[in-house]
């Protein structure tokens, strides 16, 4: 496929040369009512936000003196940190926590939606069904994750329990449309093979749905993994369940101390740095396993 995809595009090099030389002009596409429409709303959003910084109450708040306030609490933050309420096995301990709520919420989820995409493929199943179940996700999907966490502690109450079931509802949706779309990536051919040797829809699926797309399944889970890091740091605030979140709403808003702030925030940037590490190097391992 790929050595068709050089070929094709080098033959439309070589004829946009072949035109540029003979003098004539290359036609371009025009401007349909699609494109047109994307232009207006792009330009409208634009005029939109430069009157807005013209008209917005600054509340007699210079923009100089509030950027230089910034950066000088930035300095603060970052060139200072310091744990004053907090030890640093304290600290390692809600990190943990947060750390748990993450893996526990992307299992879940992606369990339920790795059978979810098998019904949602429509190369694999019923187009009613996978229709079904992409407009369900998609429902799912635009509510925002935050809603969906306080929807469930205001029925289920505060707490880690809240937290991980509405992060799972947005993240089962989520890896649901990913995985679904890297099993319709698959060579139709070779499922087709498959179906006339008589194979079952299971062997179909374990024997070459989830072995060609497994490189993709670990990116798309780890990708959504490293969202509900991020979530269950801003959930432990919102939703009361602990972790790293809630103590950097403690010393943001209770205590008011940015040098923990800081501190804190140097928790959650290692902790994401060996996060990527660790994808890197799962998917570096799949794929040398694969080849």
């Amino acid at each position: 496929m790929s050595l068709d995809k050089s070929e094709s595009i080098q033959n439309i090099v070589t004829q946009s040369g072949r035109l540029a030389a003979s003098g004539r002009s290359i036609k371009v596409k025009p401007l349909s009512k699609s494109r047109l429409t994307m232009r207006i709303t792009m330009i409208a959003l634009a005029a939109l936000t430069i009157y807005g910084f013209f008209v917005f109450d600054y509340k007699n708040i210079s923009p100089w003196q509030g950027t230089i306030d910034m950066l000088t609490n930035f300095k603060t933050m970052f060139l200072s940190p310091h744990l004053a309420h907090l030890t640093f096995w304290e600290g390692a301990y809600a990190i943990v926590v947060t750390l748990a709520m993450a893996v526990l919420t992307t299992l879940i989820s992606a369990f339920l939606a790795f059978f979810l995409a098998l019904f949602a493929a429509q190369n694999l199943s019923n187009h009613t069904v996978a229709r079904s179940i992409q407009a369900v996700a998609a429902f799912i999907r635009s509510i925002p994750t935050v809603l969906w966490v306080l929807i469930f502690a205001i029925s289920a109450g505060l707490g880690s329990v809240a937290a991980i079931v509405g992060m799972s509802f947005h993240s089962i949706s989520y890896l649901t449309k990913a995985y679904a779309e890297s099993f319709e990536e698959m060579d139709q051919g070779l499922i087709e093979a498959l179906r006339a040797t008589g194979a079952h829809w299971w062997h179909i699926v374990f024997q070459a749905v989830l072995p060609m797309s497994l490189t993709y399944l670990i990116s798309w889970t780890f990708m959504r993994f490293e969202i509900n890091f991020g979530v269950s740091v801003a959930m432990g605030a919102a939703a009361g369940a602990g972790g790293i979140g809630f103590d950097m709403f403690m010393a943001s808003a209770f205590y008011h101390d940015l040098r923990e702030v800081g501190a804190i925030t140097y928790y959650i940037l290692v902790v994401a740095f060996l996060l990527e590490m660790l994808s890197l190097r799962m998917k570096s391992a799949v794929r040398g396993k694969m080849i």
